[in-house]
């Protein structure tokens, strides 16, 4: 049974389409890659997934664990299992990032029948993991995001990942801005992440990042359609080449 089954999809914004009929299907323990130039609907499919306002589909289905996608609130598709890291995260001034995690954690237990976690339970499992990113106990006492670097941002999604255990993990360009360091940090975390009972879809511009999460299937998106799919080879193709022969050719 898949995790993730997109049927033929079609969205218009201001009556500009975006997304042209896109199918997709993702199993348990598998990566896909989704590369593609910029302006392709890479970034607004994943907005569509995570349930976004303003991002309703014209036409299409989508089923994630065998329920419709499109009938849940961004809520309930977190409580289901599905997760976004944001290419841009945002800053929660005031809000604390040890409550803010421990809030997000106890609602997804309850959601799935499971004990929550007292405090002491928490810490000691947020601290175990955030040691695995580099994540010093200073930053979980600061506001979520707020004064963090770029690539502290981004190591505080991939630790909220860890900690919601999501049967759908999607990375939005997770890549962009991060030094090679960073990079290797992230991609370990999601490495550590994946499992038979769980996906990842890797939405990125670049090869590097592929090099340490490496994908199953790799996905060409342009003008809002899969216009080629194949194995890791093919995004070192894109690396090598760019996209303009494969789009043209398709």
């Amino acid at each position: 049974m898949s995790i993730l089954n997109i049927k033929n999809i079609h969205l218009s914004i201001e009556d500009k389409s975006i997304l042209k009929g896109v199918s997709l299907n993702v199993n348990p323990g598998e990566v896909h890659a989704i590369m593609g130039p910029n302006g392709s609907g890479k970034s607004t499919l994943s907005y569509i997934l995570s349930g976004k306002e303003g991002y309703e589909l014209s036409s299409g289905n989508i089923y994630f664990d065998n329920n419709d996608l499109l009938e849940l609130s961004a809520n309930e598709r977190s409580n289901q299992g599905l997760f976004l890291a944001f290419q841009y995260p945002v800053e929660l001034p005031g809000v604390s990032s040890m409550n803010f995690l421990r809030e997000a954690v106890n609602v997804r237990r309850k959601f799935l029948g499971k004990k929550e976690l007292n405090h002491l339970e928490f810490v000691k499992e947020a601290r175990r993991l955030a040691s695995s990113m580099f994540i010093k106990d200073e930053m979980l006492k600061r506001s979520v995001n707020v004064g963090f670097s770029g690539g502290e941002k981004k190591r505080f999604e991939i630790l909220q990942m860890m900690l919601l255990e999501p049967k759908l993990a999607i990375l939005d360009e997770t890549d962009s801005g991060l030094d090679v360091d960073a990079l290797k940090i992230v991609s370990n975390g999601v490495n550590n992440y994946k499992g038979k009972d769980n996906a990842v879809i890797v939405i990125t511009h670049y090869q590097r990042l592929l090099d340490y999460i490496v994908p199953d299937y790799v996905h060409i998106l342009a003008d809002g359609v899969i216009k080629k799919s194949g194995g890791p080879e093919l995004a070192k193709i894109i690396e090598k080449n760019g996209y303009a022969g494969i789009v043209d050719a398709a």
